[in-house]
Order: structure tokens, then C-alpha cells, then sequence
């Protein structure tokens, strides 16, 4: 289903968004200077990606748990753009159903112009509901404007000056776009676990992103990904990522929970590798720390001592 490399890994920043589900107590006082130094060292490191997710407005009964952090995933990935080199740029998700495609891929098409080709541009329905009615968007409807949406998107940021679209909630023609997107093809990796965003990412999607799924429900994910793909006829590569659970590389001195994988780069990787096992081509890792200095330190030891042993 893709290129025959190794295991892949790529990193969700920290500080852009600090929902309690995963946020370290440091991150609260952080703020451009954390980001890019957490950035510079992924980019030195050999990771995959940086990502950004996109939340416009949380709704007071979210905020204690979602909190209201959430920088622009645009803005946030070109501040890093500039900071960075090879590393490739992940809205991790956009819920592009919130705004208009052409305003979507006017920002994105941007943001890959001034990147030099780096862009991957992940989606997703969205889940809040205050969110869509305040921007005067369908939440009800989100899934099928998500479809239309993917559609639109792949011509707004195509290599047309002026781009077509006819469809039932979207239609545009006459109107130029540049600059355009350096790649030929922006990536399109699709976000979501449920029947429904799986098969949007099998045959709208160069890629899928899970929400979390466990390691015991990716090997039936993965077969219907394949299954819907084949029963298509639909060709040519595609991404399949995971997230993986917290990691620790080394002996950690303090409490880094039950879940987190921890131990030598021998231990992590091999962990690790079990994914590659189940079809898996992009894993998306997080470290626990208690300050910026100590996930940089994570990050390059990973670079340094695990990632050699995935490829």
C-alpha cells in the first residue's frame, strides 16, 4: 500500500494545543521559543513530520477539559516553516469544513508555496458542536460536507491557475489561485476511526490518520482500508499512520505513567516495530517530559538511538 521503507515516525507539537488528555504540566507557560526549539530538534532529529491541529473556538462546557489553547495550524506551521528544513508539515487535523475550499486552499496552497513542498494536508469532520454553529457551518451534515469538501480541495490545489469545482455545496470556476502549491500533488490524509471516516480516508485519501485506535483494533482497520481500496479499484500509494502510546526513552526517574513504553532504544524499538508488523507506514509519537529542555532531550535520543532501528 506504500513505498517499501521503514517505519516512519512523526511528532505532534506540543504547547499549540493543551487538552488535558496529553498536555505536561510545563507546557502552560510555553510559548514561540518552545515551539521552536521543539521544531529545530525534530527537523535534526530525522523525523517525518510536524503537527498542528486546528481548533477555531471552544465552548466553556469543553474548556476545563479541552482547554482553549489552540494555536492556527497555518500560522503555526509557517512560523516553523521558516525555522526548519527538510522536516514535512501536518494539519493534524484541519476540520476543513469550517470554511469555504478556497479559502482553505488559498492558506494551504500558501503555506507549501513558501515551505518548498512540504505540506500534508490532514483532515477531519470536527466534533464540536458550537464550533460549526458560531462559523454558521452544518454539524449535522459534517461528514458529507468532509466528501464534497476533499473533492473541491483536490482541484483547489491542483496545478490549475484556475481551478473547477461543480457540486452540490461547492461550485467555483473563473476564479485564479496563486501562488500555487509546489508539489504536484498535495498529500490528502484523511483523520477518524469510525466506519464512516475510514472509508473517506480509503477512497478519498493518500493517507489515514487514526484517532488513537489501539494496537488491537489496527490490524481490521487496516484490512478494510485495503478491502474498500481493492473492491474500488483504486491504485497507487497510500499512507496508513498510528499514534503510538507515550514513550520514555531510557530508565525514567520519575512516574511516567502505565501506559507510557519506556526503556532502552533496543526496548522502544522494539515496541515499536510491532506496528510496522500490522501495515503500519507513519507513527506518530509523543515523549513525556517535565520541561522543554527534557522532551529535546527525547527527541534527539530517539533520532539518535531508535529511529536507526525502525528503517
Amino acid at each position: 500500500m506504500s513505498p517499501s521503507h521503514g517505519l516512519q515516525c512523526g511528532i505532534q507539537l506540543p504547547v499549540q494545543s493543551q487538552s488535558t488528555l496529553y498536555a505536561e504540566p510545563w507546557e502552560a507557560a510555553a510559548g514561540p521559543d518552545d515551539l521552536l526549539a521543539v521544531a529545530r530538534a525534530a527537523d535534526r532529529a530525522g523525523f517525518a513530520y510536524l503537527a498542528s491541529c486546528d481548533h477555531v473556538a471552544i465552548p466553556r462546557r469543553l474548556a476545563p477539559a479541552m482547554s482553549t489553547v489552540w494555536y492556527d495550524p497555518v500560522a503555526t506551521l509557517a512560523f516553523l516553516a521558516a525555522a526548519t528544513e527538510r522536516i514535512r508539515l501536518l494539519s493534524h487535523v484541519a476540520v476543513v469544513g469550517l470554511r469555504h475550499p478556497l479559502l482553505t486552499a488559498k492558506q494551504y496552497a500558501t503555506l507549501d508555496h513558501l515551505s518548498g513542498g512540504r505540506l500534508i494536508l490532514g483532515v477531519g469532520a470536527g466534533h464540536v458542536r458550537e464550533e460549526f454553529e458560531a462559523l454558521g457551518a452544518d454539524f449535522e451534515r459534517r461528514g458529507s460536507v468532509l466528501d464534497e469538501t476533499v473533492d473541491a480541495l483536490r482541484a483547489a490545489l491542483g496545478p490549475e491557475e484556475f481551478p473547477e469545482h461543480h457540486g452540490k455545496l461547492y461550485a467555483f470556476e473563473g476564479l485564479g489561485q496563486r501562488p500555487r502549491p509546489a508539489q504536484e500533488r498535495v498529500p490528502v490524509w484523511v483523520g477518524g476511526s469510525s466506519p464512516a471516516a475510514v472509508r473517506r480516508a480509503a477512497l478519498k485519501g493518500d493517507g489515514w490518520l487514526p484517532q488513537g485506535d489501539p494496537r488491537d483494533r489496527l490490524p481490521a482497520q487496516i484490512a478494510r482500508i485495503r478491502r474498500l481500496r481493492e473492491e474500488e479499484g483504486i491504485a497507487g500509494p497510500f499512507t496508513v499512520g498510528a499514534i503510538a502510546e507515550p514513550l520514555y526513552v531510557g530508565t525514567p526517574a520519575w512516574d511516567v505513567g502505565r501506559r507510557t513504553v519506556s526503556g532502552t532504544p533496543e526496548a522502544v524499538a522494539e515496541s515499536l516495530r510491532a506496528y510496522r508488523a500490522m501495515g503500519v507506514d507513519q507513527l506518530q509519537v509523543r515523549f513525556r517530559s517535565r520541561s522543554r529542555a527534557e522532551l529535546v532531550a527525547q527527541i534527539e535520543e530517539f533520532g539518535e538511538e531508535v529511529g536507526p532501528l525502525l528503517r
